[in-house]
């Protein structure tokens, strides 16, 4: 991990101006950001790991503990709300046998919700890794992810 991390850093000058850069990297190559690698990261721009925390923890995009290989992000903002998302979510919570902010035990599925993904004319919406899925219904969830 050590040497993915130094090769990481070496594309960096270790500016304060690069932390989020430098964060963004780190989580795409870990999937999050370890607790280990913050500390680098801290020493290597010489920012104190506390303030680097709270620049990672005012971000959403951010991550502090690992998620499964499918994040599935369902939209919560009021065009998806109206339209049904909380079904959506229940039904996604029922079939993959997690929570809001869970992961299943076998690392495969994350299930988080966000505030709003930008696609209200999809209502209701969510991300499967970044690939947008809109005009949900429960049959549509119970398609994608039959209960096991």
């Amino acid at each position: 991990m050590e040497e993915r991390i130094d090769t990481l850093l070496a594309t960096f000058d270790g500016a304060r101006g690069e932390i989020i850069p430098i964060l963004q990297r780190v989580q795409d190559e870990f999937g999050y950001l370890p607790e280990s690698e913050m500390i680098r990261v801290a020493r290597f721009t010489g920012v104190s790991e506390t303030r680097l925390y709270g620049v990672a923890s005012f971000y959403a995009q951010f991550r502090f503990t690992p998620v499964g290989d499918t994040v599935i992000q369902v939209c919560r903002g009021t065009a998806c709300h109206v339209s049904g998302a909380q079904q959506v979510l229940d039904e996604l919570s029922r079939q993959l046998g997690i929570g809001e902010g869970e992961t299943t035990d076998d690392e495969k599925y994350t299930l988080e919700t966000v505030a709003c993904i930008g696609c209200c004319a999809l209502a209701p919406c969510m991300t499967v890794n970044d690939d947008v899925r809109g005009r949900l219904t429960r049959n549509d969830v119970t398609e994608m992810y039959p209960a096991e």
